[in-house]
């Protein structure tokens, strides 16, 4: 392997632990909390070394951002080749959950904590391939107009905003409860059992 090679994984490994100690410190310590100095701190590098991969806290929030929701849209895949959309409804809240335990750091940034709010990039924001709530919408949409909804419920974004409510704070409980068992098990399972 050449040197050009070496130094662009290292690089990357370096751009990626930048962006695991953004994630841990904006979720643990809230976003204004946080400084470049103290990410910096966190990685044992310079502020210097940050700026030459972010120009700012910003740039950094937004790219942590795309990084983890790009992430995120990818457990929808196998839901979304599914012709049923109530089928398809059940897959996505599933691949929510599994979302939230695989990568309990990621969900707890994206949807616990605290951050200005980040613009999709051009293209992501209609994308159902890229965008949950698009991909979500859709497919209510679609299930409302095959009648597979009852009457009541033909507003879909309505209806989406509702299951995406239910969903996320579903879980939200899960993540939040698993993490506390592993920190606390006689807390929820009580002593002795």
């Amino acid at each position: 392997m050449g040197s050009r090679e070496r130094q662009d994984r290292e690089k990357q490994a370096v751009r990626q632990a930048i962006l695991e100690a953004a994630r841990d410190l904006f979720t643990t310590e809230g976003y204004r909390n946080v400084s470049i100095r103290k990410i910096a701190e966190r990685i044992e590098y310079s502020a210097t070394a940050i700026y030459q991969h972010f120009e700012d806290k910003e740039t950094l929030l937004a790219e942590l951002c795309r990084h983890d929701f790009r992430q995120f849209s990818t457990h929808f895949a196998r839901a979304a080749a599914i012709e049923d959309p109530i089928e398809r409804l059940r897959a996505a809240g599933l691949a929510y959950f599994d979302f939230a335990v695989e990568c309990p750091q990621h969900y707890r940034f994206m949807f616990m904590a605290a951050h200005p709010r980040v613009e999709p990039e051009e293209g992501e924001r209609e994308d159902p391939a890229q965008n949950a709530y698009v991909f979500l919408h859709a497919t209510v949409k679609e299930a409302i107009e095959k009648g597979l909804f009852r009457p009541e419920h033909s507003d879909s974004g309505l209806a989406s905003q509702t299951i995406w409510a239910a969903t996320h704070g579903v879980a939200s409980l899960i993540e939040t409860i698993f993490r506390g068992m592993l920190k606390d098990p006689d807390r929820y399972l009580g002593k002795g059992r």
